[in-house]
Formats: C-alpha cells, sequence, structure tokens
C-alpha cells in the first residue's frame, strides 16, 4: 500500500499547537488575566505540576502566552496570554458550548445580563448576515 502524503490541515495545526485537555484548561483559565504558576494550579483540579511547566513551556514557545518574571531568586512568572492566544477564546466558546450540549450534568453559559442560555452562530461579515441554515463547503473549514 503506498503511504499517504502527510498533509496539514488548519484543524491538525491547532491540534498539534492546543490539542489536549490540559493545555486548553490552560488556556480557559489565562483568558480572565495573568496567573503565576501556584494560580494556575489551583484553578486547573487534577492538573500536576510538572504538566503544567510542560504545558506552559509549549505555550509560550508556539508563542501563546508570554512569561514576565517577577523574582529571580526563586525563579517565578507571571503567565499571559498574546493576542494570538486570546484568540482561542472563540473555540472554546464553541467546545464549551458543544459540551454543555453534550453532557447530562453541565450546564449552557449564558448570557450574564439576562441569564438566557447563549448559542454559537456562523456569521458572515461581507453579507452582514447569519449563515447558520445555509449549506457549507465542509472542507471550507479544514482547508
Amino acid at each position: 500500500m503506498a503511504e499517504r502524503e502527510d498533509l496539514t490541515s488548519p484543524l491538525s495545526e491547532a491540534l498539534a499547537r492546543v490539542g489536549d485537555r490540559w493545555t486548553l484548561l490552560v488556556v480557559e483559565a489565562l483568558l480572565a488575566g495573568p496567573r503565576r504558576f501556584n494560580d494556575l494550579l489551583g484553578e486547573i483540579p487534577g492538573l500536576a505540576p510538572n504538566i503544567l511547566s510542560e504545558r506552559l513551556k509549549r505555550l509560550e514557545r508556539d508563542a501563546l502566552l508570554v512569561a514576565r518574571p517577577y523574582s529571580q531568586r526563586p525563579p517565578r512568572a507571571v503567565y499571559q496570554l498574546t493576542a494570538e492566544g486570546a484568540g482561542l477564546a472563540g473555540a472554546l466558546r464553541l467546545l464549551a458550548h458543544w459540551g454543555a450540549r453534550h453532557a447530562d450534568h453541565s450546564e449552557a453559559p449564558v448570557h450574564s445580563a439576562c441569564g438566557t442560555p447563549i448559542e454559537a452562530r456562523w456569521y458572515c461579515p461581507t453579507c452582514d448576515r447569519l449563515v447558520d441554515n445555509e449549506t457549507h463547503r465542509a472542507e471550507a473549514l479544514f482547508v
């Protein structure tokens, strides 16, 4: 059998950078603003310190966060998302919305002003229209 050519899609690129549970939870915690290492450990139940350290290094290497030192001895830093890292907020909202709809124990996100469950929708800024009910080319999402 011939080997398939390895084609990198935008989805595979995203998954390579942030496609594991802990990385997404770290990004979610940092969306609220800068955090110290121990603050992140306290906000993400079950996350081991060695895993957090590795994920922070990877996110920094991928330019999704910056580590700002605040102590030399011992070395300590505050972690903050870059603009590119903060750009993951929309994707995380979509995943959280999907998860809420498919989990019995989870509640859907609600609008803080009125308490109504919020919905994710596709929008075309050129046409200034919602496109939820139109047929989309599925491959356009991943090309």
